[in-house]
């Protein structure tokens, strides 16, 4: 079943914190106002054009764990409004996330758009499954082209997500989203070296004749 956001984030701590400082009310109505349905296209179209997320985990000795995962844009998939998946590539071999999952399958992960400044977070349980285990969710998690060594495959029932505002979220871009930015820029600059060249000859044969 799935939750209220709210419902999972707000503890009796929180709440007594968010009267304390004068917020409370507001998420209170909030939280009779807000229903989930499960992850929209909104949602989809999102977590499609991210190439990483940061998932936290819970250890044996009750510490929090968050590990970066990343791969291509579009690694993670939205199954159905519920349930997202994807492959896990061999890393430094510590294994802390998947002995954490072993043991508390309750799960949170923050997905980052830095350059308009937008995250998208999600509480959810997760289940490890093996290269062989699911034929039908291997194929739907292969990925053309990219060489990393799969290890194993995450899918997570999806118990509640919430949009966080902007504030305090500085714009960053990858080295290709600067290129493509720069681009319009960069062919100008040949077009009007080209002018200049062709400008430049031109004089050159006028003072010769």
């Amino acid at each position: 079943m799935a939750h209220n956001y709210a419902e999972l984030a707000f503890g009796d701590a929180a709440k007594k914190l968010q009267e304390e400082y004068g917020s409370r009310s507001t998420y209170a109505r909030m939280e009779k106002q807000t229903t989930y349905d499960g992850l929209t296209e909104a949602e989809e179209g999102f977590i499609g054009e991210r190439d990483s997320f940061y998932m936290a985990s819970i250890g044996e000795n009750g510490f929090p764990y968050i590990q970066h995962r990343g791969g291509p844009k579009g690694f993670v998939k939205v199954i159905d409004p519920f349930t997202l998946a994807f492959a896990d590539f061999r890393g430094n071999k510590q294994y802390i996330s998947t002995g954490n999952i072993a043991t508390n399958n309750k799960v949170a992960l923050i997905f980052m758009d830095y350059p308009h400044r937008a995250r998208l977070k999600i509480y959810a349980k997760a289940e490890v499954f093996g290269l062989s285990d699911d034929v039908s969710l291997a194929a739907l998690l292969a990925l053309q082209g990219y060489t990393a060594k799969e290890e194993r495959y995450l899918k997570l029932t999806v118990e509640a997500f919430d949009w966080n505002c902007q504030q305090h979220i500085t714009p960053r871009y990858t080295a290709a989203e600067i290129e493509a930015a720069f681009a319009p820029q960069r062919a100008y600059m040949e077009q009007l070296k080209a002018e200049n060249q062709r400008l430049s000859e031109a004089l050159q044969a006028k003072n010769k004749a």
